[in-house]
């Protein structure tokens, strides 16, 4: 996937030709975020975590594209709701960022998919998720 980083969100907004929908619902403290394009029509925000107390996620992606989001060779999806989910341990990470846990869908023309590296719950994967507005 071809990454070029964008200056903020209006910039992503440009890219993508509308609005790019961001989670509305509290996320945990934020060092530092990076916003991408993900190649025409695809952007991605990047979410990287405060990660200096024991079992805190590391990060959290969402993708916002005209096209399905690159497959990454996670296991094939189960039904979460509305969502379809997926999850690998990724051994070989550092344990802020296993396990991988990603929701997608499609909303309003997009698609969409969250994705949560660490010990994220799925129920709070969803509750970000159903916030993205």
């Amino acid at each position: 996937m071809e990454r070029e980083a964008l200056d903020g969100i209006a910039a992503a907004d440009e890219h993508l030709g509308r609005r790019v929908p961001l989670p509305s619902a509290a996320l945990p403290l934020t060092r530092w975020v990076e916003v991408v394009a993900c190649g025409p029509g695809a952007v991605q925000v990047e979410w990287n975590l405060d990660v200096s107390r024991p079992q805190s996620p590391g990060r959290l992606t969402l993708y916002a594209g005209l096209e399905p989001p690159p497959e990454r060779g996670l296991p094939e999806p189960t039904a979460a709701g509305r969502y379809a989910y997926r999850n690998a341990s990724l051994a070989e990470a550092a344990p802020e960022f296993r396990p991988v846990q990603e929701l997608a869908w499609e909303h309003e023309g997009l698609h969409l998919r969250l994705t949560g590296q660490g010990p994220w719950a799925l129920s709070e994967l969803v509750a970000v998720a159903d916030s993205v507005v």
